[in-house]
């Protein structure tokens, strides 16, 4: 009898509290959202500086404002608006084409610098990339457009001037691939509004 009260006793008996390990929990669970809250941020204005860069290049071009288009390279003097302004019937294309270019394929791009066909692609393609980077919205196909053009631009220097073979153009190029797949028109941008219309979400490349 006596052993089957100590048997009840026992199990009645309030059992020690577990250390406490939910604070130490709920931190490390909270630092990888930290961690990926930053990260959308950071890849966001990643976005917004390089969709900066294109659609600079493209009013820059457009209008002749005196920083890559519109200055004398050897004077250093200014004609904004000018005849190298592409709304004046200056060519985007000639400068870099057929002055800019070096190595083995230089003399492919100086056939064509200065060609109608070339300076429509050039210029659309950095409104389109600089426009959908700004607004995040068709990343995927923002990002296949801007890597063909850098790795185009990359091919007419040939090597680079700084390095064997890496440049900035290769690097922003990765940079897109990684925004697009990373889905960083989400963030500060129209990217969640986007890939909701049926006629996104119908065709994914679109996104």
């Amino acid at each position: 009898m006596s052993t089957h009260v100590n048997r009840i006793n026992s199990a009645a008996a309030p059992q020690p509290a577990a250390p406490h390990i939910a604070a130490p929990a709920v931190r490390a669970q909270a630092e990888p959202v930290a961690a990926r809250s930053a990260l959308r941020h950071v890849a966001a204005a990643l976005r917004l500086s390089l969709g900066w860069v294109f659609l600079w290049a493209f009013i820059d071009k457009l209008f002749a404002l005196g920083f890559s288009t519109g200055r004398n390279p050897e004077t250093g003097v200014v004609d904004r608006f000018g005849p190298d302004a592409w709304i004046n019937g200056g060519s985007p294309t000639m400068g870099f084409l057929k002055f800019g270019t070096d190595g083995p394929l230089a003399g492919f791009y100086q056939g064509f610098a200065g060609a109608a066909w070339a300076d429509w692609l050039f210029m659309i393609g950095l409104a389109g990339i600089g426009l959908a980077l700004m607004l995040g919205i068709g990343m995927r196909l923002a990002a296949a457009a801007g890597t063909l053009l850098l790795v185009l631009m990359w091919s007419a220097v040939l090597p680079p001037a700084n390095n064997p073979f890496i440049d900035d153009h290769l690097i922003y190029a990765l940079a897109l691939i990684a925004l697009a797949l990373m889905g960083a028109g989400r963030t500060w941008g129209f990217g969640k509004v986007w890939e909701r219309i049926p006629f996104v979400q119908r065709h994914p490349v679109l996104k």
